[in-house]
């Protein structure tokens, strides 16, 4: 499966992405989903300029959450048209980016960000194209700090709000409300929180319309969609067919209504994987430690969220004599701590160690503490 050769040559830590793997999913997504239904890959995720270029190639479209995202998406090939720009707090020169750029809509969080994005596109004699996003508060069964469709959450705004929003939006000169947005979190596995997600969205439509309020022309769902973080080579490719046809079952769109989604971990998880080296393996009478020259600097993940990433020895000399180690990097911290008390074959100093379905938010995430160099990222086509 890897090129284990060809990581011998390789400076450790590095970032590397299964491009094959990556055009099989895209190819899955395409397969599952209908002519109304948008994709818009979730930057975020994984901004590594091949990356972003094989999926913009593929003619899917970007969400984004910074000026700076859509710089990388325009020059990654993705047409503005295709970009939605998502967040909480938008910038004044983000914003003109996006107007100067053409960008599809801004997904917006509040009346006072919405009268900014008014005034900056009336200054440019431009319509902004705006999609409200709405609290639904629907919980899902994700990590705490990766839930963000609850009242309590910063994100969005309340549904007891939206129609007074919605009047302010249709009165506002540089404003085009094109349609509704929602995200209620991420790494979710669970279809029935798309299921309520739908449900919740089919009671505001109808509250809407009973309102008097006209049907937008587009909904977006966001994202959410997880992967198999315990078993990589199990589920190398989510369940798209199962999660378009949650939306497509339950989700009673209007005639001619555009589907978004914003899919990130979903698209790119699974294809890249972390490369470390074994520094030392250090043993006191209760433990054993395996020390990797990657840390927390390099995927905070684990640090972060307390996530799991499944980890193999690449080159054990006795594959089926098994240890158990803590696996713990080299940063003066600690909870720089891959996972604790973990069988793996017996390891020695110089073994090729794989951190698995790294492809979100890993490489993107990685930071220069402790002064350290920022790892590299390679594609299986640099290493053909």
């Amino acid at each position: 499966m890897f090129p284990i050769e060809e990581f011998k040559k390789l400076r450790t830590p590095f970032y590397y992405y299964d491009t094959e793997l990556l055009r099989q999913t895209l190819k899955d997504i395409r397969t599952n989903s209908d002519p109304y239904m948008h994709v818009h890959y979730a930057v975020k995720a994984c901004a590594n300029p091949k990356i972003l270029g094989i999926i913009a190639a593929e003619g899917f479209g970007a969400d984004c959450v910074s000026g700076g995202e859509i710089k990388a998406a325009l020059q990654a090939g993705f047409p503005a048209d295709k970009i939605v720009y998502a967040g909480v707090g938008k910038s004044d020169w983000e914003i003109e980016l996006g107007l100067d750029a053409g960008i599809f809509a801004f997904n917006v969080e509040s009346i006072p960000e919405l009268e900014i994005i008014n005034q900056l596109a009336i200054l440019k004699g431009k319509k902004a194209r705006v999609a409200l996003r709405i609290n639904p508060n629907v919980g899902a069964h994700t990590h705490a700090n990766i839930t963000t469709g609850l009242a309590e959450n910063k994100f969005g705004i309340d549904m007891q709000d939206m129609e007074h929003v919605i009047s302010v939006a249709n009165g506002m000169e540089g404003i085009e409300f094109i349609g509704l947005h929602f995200h209620i979190g991420s790494q979710i596995l669970d279809m029935d929180d798309f299921a309520a997600l739908s449900r919740r969205i089919n009671e505001i439509q109808d509250r809407l319309e009973t309102a008097g309020i006209p049907a937008v022309s587009d909904i977006n769902v966001g994202g959410g969609l997880g992967i198999d973080y315990m078993q990589p080579d199990h589920t190398p490719i989510p369940d798209f067919c199962s999660y378009f046809d949650t939306y497509r079952k339950i989700l009673r769109l209007r005639p001619g209504q555009q589907l978004h989604f914003e899919l990130g971990r979903a698209i790119v998880g699974q294809c890249g994987t972390l490369l470390a080296r074994v520094l030392y393996i250090k043993s006191n009478p209760i433990k054993n430690f395996c020390i990797v020259d990657a840390g927390m600097t390099d995927l905070i993940r684990p640090a972060l969220y307390d996530a799991y990433h499944h980890i193999e020895n690449l080159t054990p000399d006795s594959p089926q004599d098994f240890v158990t180690y803590d696996v713990v990097g080299p940063i003066c911290e600690s909870s720089d701590v891959f996972i604790k008390n973990y069988g793996m074959p017996r390891t020695k100093r110089g073994d090729l160690i794989a951190f698995r379905s790294a492809g979100a938010y890993g490489e993107i995430m990685a930071s220069g503490y402790n002064c350290r160099t920022l790892p590299q990222g390679y594609t299986s086509e640099d290493l053909l």
